[in-house]
């Protein structure tokens, strides 16, 4: 069950990471250059989300694949919205039942790997719905997000802690996206 899992959040994230690549370049197409900018930082945090599973995958002699199936791109707002359902399920059902059964079966690898990406998903739906309620304010320049390279944590502007609140990675190593 456990690689099925894997697999599952690892396809996933893959498509994760394609949409909000997809998802920026349309709101720098529309002008919304700040909710670019969380689109790509929330895509790296995908990223290495599905690094992280890949590996656990890798470790249990298996090889990840994905199906990368974009969705329809349609408007920044509409985009939003696409993200913040997803981004929902991810923490809210998703991840919570894979840690379940993660912690059921005493897998640590898959458990630690779940519960980062449960983490960040909570950040990027937090983020996505402050942008949608506050979509205008957000039609601007570009804006800096800094990402732990572990974890995939996201914050908007340089991180106020001295090390990540999911994994205490320090904060110096975080990465910025634009």
């Amino acid at each position: 069950m456990k690689l099925e899992n894997l697999m599952a959040a690892y396809n996933r994230e893959s498509n994760a990471h394609a949409k909000y690549i997809a998802y920026a370049q349309k709101a720098d197409q529309e002008g919304y250059g700040k909710v670019a900018s969380l689109f790509r930082a929330a895509a790296r945090s995908e990223q290495i989300h599905l690094k992280n599973h890949a590996e656990v995958i890798q470790d249990m002699g298996s090889a990840p694949k994905a199906d990368i199936k974009l969705p329809e791109i349609k408007s920044t707002r509409e985009n939003l919205e696409d993200a913040v359902t997803g981004e929902n399920y991810e923490q809210i059902t998703m991840y919570p039942e894979f840690i379940a059964q993660a912690e059921k079966e005493n897998k640590r690898d898959a458990l630690r790997t779940f519960m980062y990406a449960k983490s960040a998903e909570s950040e990027h739906a937090r983020l996505y719905k402050e942008v949608l309620d506050n979509l205008e304010q957000w039609k601007a320049a570009k804006a800096d997000f800094y990402i732990c390279p572990t974890c995939g944590y996201t914050v908007q502007g340089k991180p106020a802690v001295t090390s990540c609140p999911v994994c205490a990675k320090p904060a110096t190593d975080y990465e910025r996206v634009s």
